[in-house]
């Protein structure tokens, strides 16, 4: 019988799970368990000694459950036998996955029947090696990756299958903009599927759904794709007319503030301001409102003469009003054929300084507040 004196792994980087091939070994053997594996004794389907990184010398003492099952003595080299299981616990990444018949569900937007097919990648990584040797691997030799989903395939097509089937109305996922929900429907997928892997002391660490096949061609989901990009075009048009309009404001928003800008620029260097340039407007719009409505019957004339004959009263006061006084003492009038104002009434007087009419009760212009002479 050939007893072997290193044991070793001497598998590749896409096996989870390897056997070495020879079963039979003795006490002060060595044992190499490389990083990111575990070794493990095996003995009539039981799970023993397991070790971590690192090398061994194989005594009694660091395998005592599997000199407890073959009564291995101690001291010197003894030979036994058993079966040594190597675990890869690293990530494995890049494991593909698809399902093998169309998925039924409601579209949740348009609340129409659906049927679409999925694919995309998976990585795993083995967290309980011994769970893993005694759910799955039994008596075989090698569980690769190929291997492991092929032992999986019916419980992940039906998963998978239904976790999507959920995950898509429970998030409101529309059928039209599901390629930018990828991640967040792998994510949903991902946590459905993870309590299943880890019955095999798995986990799944990544799920990528990375294609979704659409019923293209079908009439039924032709008609409402086009229901669906027609209402996405008119809300884009209306976004964009609201942005323009938005902008159009803005612009004009500006112009107004250039524009006002040049005035007060202007306004500064002939020298006058806002207010004396709106002052400047009233004086000439109340001018053009007297001249046409004063103009026809002379108030104009009569406020002018009213304000000269103030001044020139000053001058021949004298004269005049002694012509007056004796023309009146006599019962007479100063204009010829003009009744006296005692007798026929007053004449109308008017503002010296805008030419308003004074009603006989006024004492300041109604218009521009001057004072009555």
């Amino acid at each position: 019988m050939n007893l072997i004196d290193v044991i070793k792994y001497e598998g590749d980087n896409k096996t989870f799970v390897w056997k070495y091939p020879e079963e039979d070994f003795n006490t002060g053997s060595q044992l190499i368990v490389h990083e990111a594996q575990e070794a493990i004794f095996f003995l009539n389907g039981e799970a023993l000694d397991s070790f971590k990184p690192g090398r061994y010398e194989l005594e009694t003492q660091n395998i005592p459950l599997l000199s407890k099952v073959i009564n291995i003595p101690s001291g010197g080299e003894s030979p036994f036998h058993a079966e040594v299981y190597f675990i890869n616990l690293v990530e494995q990444m890049g494991i593909s996955w698809g399902t093998n018949s169309k998925i039924q569900f409601m579209e949740p937007e348009f609340n129409f029947p659906l049927s679409i097919g999925a694919s995309g990648e998976m990585a795993i990584a083995v967290r309980e090696p011994k769970k893993l040797l005694l759910k799955i691997v039994g008596t075989e030799a090698i569980l690769s990756q190929e291997e492991l989903i092929k032992y999986l395939k019916s419980f992940l097509q039906t998963r998978i299958k239904a976790a999507i089937a959920q995950a898509i109305p429970e998030n409101s996922l529309s059928i039209f903009q599901m390629d930018a929900q990828l991640v967040l429907l792998s994510d949903e997928v991902k946590k459905h599927l993870q309590p299943d892997f880890k019955e095999y002391g798995l986990e799944l660490t990544q799920m990528m759904i990375t294609t979704i096949v659409k019923p293209e061609g079908d009439p039924i989901y032709e008609q409402f794709k086009e229901l669906f990009f027609r209402q996405y075009a008119d809300v884009k048009n209306a976004q964009i007319n609201q942005q323009v309009g938005v902008i159009n404001q803005e612009t004009a928003a500006k112009q107004t503030v250039i524009e006002a800008k040049g005035v007060a620029e202007k306004r500064q260097i002939e020298g006058y301001t806002y207010q004396q340039e709106r002052g400047f407007d009233v004086a000439e719009q109340m001018a053009q409102n007297e001249a046409v409505g004063e103009f026809a019957n002379m108030g104009i004339g009569l406020g002018l003469m009213s304000g000269v004959g103030g001044t020139m009263g000053s001058v021949v006061g004298g004269a005049v009003s002694e012509a007056i006084g004796e023309n009146q003492l006599f019962g007479g009038s100063i204009y010829p054929g003009v009744a006296s104002p005692d007798t026929e009434g007053s004449l109308p007087q008017f503002c010296p300084n805008c030419g308003k009419q004074f009603s006989s009760n006024d004492n300041f212009c109604p218009q521009c507040g001057n004072k009555r002479g």
